[in-house]
């Protein structure tokens, strides 16, 4: 493999191990842990790999008792290191065949292999095959506990896994349940060996081959070399050699290794969060939302103050002067609810409003629910659960903070109309009129009683001034306050209107930060995790 390529191979393996930690992150608190523990391992062991020697190549000699491992580890060396008997356990502790130590300690501490053997050149392996590490490891199936440990942890950190199997146990459960169907995404860097086929006529050898072959491809591996040996004889201890020795040449088998573990965990995280991306909040939706929290938050009380409030003031400013003094009796509706004030804080006051009941938490519950369902729909289960979890927590705060916002909202309940003062002009100008036919008829009256000469009043059209002036007061006194309870019920619906749209902007907006946007923002968490997690899966 030559070195352009290598280091093509390992941007992209950076680039996908950076996309599964992005996944990892983007999971917590919606996955299981164990899920993302595992794929935090993973993620530790590659950084730890990546930071040790790339010159060397771990060869993990992996079977079960009985197979002839550590005679076929001491046929592929050429040497007599591993310790071969029938009696359990054949091997207790890892141990290490090194072909080229510079740089190799680090590796080997990180791997805790402590027997360590340094050697020459290997018959088949030629001097630039130098970065060999075999280590030849405890029986899968060893009666002791910690042997089982050792096995497990090494299956997860050597860089080329070789299983040694035998002709009565090829097909045992526990190897291909245990290790290798779990590590299907890993046939790049596992070699199959049959070994002891010396015990095996050549077509019952051809027929065993041929079934372990039908095994592992129901494992998943179906594209591994499988290769027959014999360590008693020697018998393809050549062609297992040219296999490990390929593997060490092409200086591929970190890269490969490391990008099946990543393949491996990005399916873990997909299979514990499933397929399939949230659709998202519609405007529709969010109208909805709006639309039921404002019901239940009585902004239809408010709206009916608001123009019940503004007829009343229109009448106190524009009615008979006689009889407006009368709604003074009469509280200001706004004030009841303790709105329209100015003498406090918005961001302390509070309405009057009665508390939320059954129905309207009812009511309230129903709307966040059906918002969440539609945001979350075709997300898978976890991340609906999720995003329902977040409409949950907003509800909670949306009594305390959709009263706040009613209570903070400008109603332009103070603002004066234009056509108040010009009604309330004319209606004193009618009343002095009035007035003074009153006076001037009353005036006429004493000096009547006095006995003194009364002067004739004028008339028009055979009606006295004075009666005249009287009744037209009075008249155009009842005219104002007719016409100016007909412009003040028409505009008191104007204003309450306003005064509507206004609050169901400030409901609005107290439903976007306390549901909408925390909802939007697990959508958009669960798209950056899909993405993520296809980039991990980028071959």
């Amino acid at each position: 493999m030559s070195r352009h390529s290598q280091v093509r191979e390992a941007s992209a393996l950076q680039a996908r191990l950076e996309a599964l930690n992005t996944a990892r992150e983007l999971a917590e608190g919606v996955l299981p842990e164990p899920v993302l523990d595992s794929v935090y391992g993973v993620l530790e062991r590659a950084s730890s790999r990546r930071s040790l020697s790339a010159e060397h190549t771990v060869v993990g000699f992996f079977g079960a008792t009985g197979s002839g491992k550590s005679s076929l580890f001491n046929a592929i060396a050429a040497t007599n290191i591993a310790t071969a008997a029938v009696r359990r356990p054949t091997t207790s502790e890892p141990l290490a065949g090194i072909w080229g130590s510079d740089g190799s300690g680090p590796l080997l501490d990180w791997l805790d292999v402590r027997q360590r053997h340094t050697f020459g050149e290997v018959p088949g392996l030629a001097a630039e095959d130098t970065g060999l590490i075999l280590l030849d490891l405890p029986d899968f199936d060893s009666t002791r506990a910690e042997n089982r440990q050792i096995v497990q942890r090494m299956v997860g950190m050597v860089d080329v896994l070789v299983w040694v199997l035998d002709p009565q146990k090829y097909a045992d459960a526990a190897v291909h349940n245990d290790f290798l169907r779990p590590l299907a995404s890993h046939g790049a860097v596992t070699l199959v060996v049959l070994n002891q086929i010396d015990k095996l006529t050549a077509a019952d050898a051809a027929a065993v081959l041929e079934s372990l072959r039908g095994i592992l491809a129901r494992d998943g591996l179906g594209q591994v070399q499988i290769l027959g040996a014999s360590a008693l004889e020697g018998t393809g201890v050549d062609a297992v050699r040219a296999a490990v020795r390929r593997v060490v040449v092409q200086h591929e088998a970190v890269t490969q290794r490391l990008a099946a573990d990543v393949a491996k965990a990005a399916e873990e995280l997909g299979g514990a969060s499933g397929e399939g991306g949230a659709s998202g909040a519609s405007p529709a939706a969010r109208a909805r939302l709006t639309k039921e929290l404002a019901t239940a938050a009585n902004v239809h009380v408010v709206v009916e103050a608001v123009g019940r409030s503004y007829k009343r003031e229109s009448v106190r400013r524009t009615g008979w002067p006689l009889t407006r003094w009368l709604l003074r009796f009469r509280p200001d509706p706004l004030r009841r609810l303790n709105l329209g004030r100015d003498d406090t804080k918005a961001e302390l006051n509070r309405t009057s409003l009665p508390p939320a009941g059954a129905p309207e938490r009812a009511r309230t519950d129903a709307a966040v629910r059906d918002f969440a369902d539609a945001a979350s729909q075709g997300a898978p289960g976890p991340w609906r659960a999720s995003i329902r979890g977040v409409a949950r927590d907003g509800r909670d705060q949306l009594p305390d903070a959709l009263d706040q916002a009613i209570a903070g909202t400008d109603l332009k309940a103070g603002r004066r109309s234009w056509w108040w003062p010009v009604f309330n002009t004319v209606q004193w100008l009618s009343l002095l009129l009035a007035l003074g036919g009153v006076g001037w008829l009353g005036f006429l009256a004493v000096l009547g009683y006095l006995q003194m000469p009364v002067p004739e009043v004028p008339r028009v059209e055979g009606w006295p001034v004075p009666t005249l002036m009287i009744a037209g007061g009075v008249l155009l006194g009842i005219v104002l306050a007719i016409v100016g309870r007909l412009i003040a019920g028409a505009a008191a619906r104007m204003r309450a209107a306003q005064a509507g749209k206004r609050l169901r902007a400030a409901v609005a907006q107290v439903a976007d930060s306390r549901i909408v946007e925390p909802v939007e923002l697990e959508v958009s968490r669960l798209a950056s995790f899909n993405a993520a997690l296809k980039a991990a899966r980028a071959k």
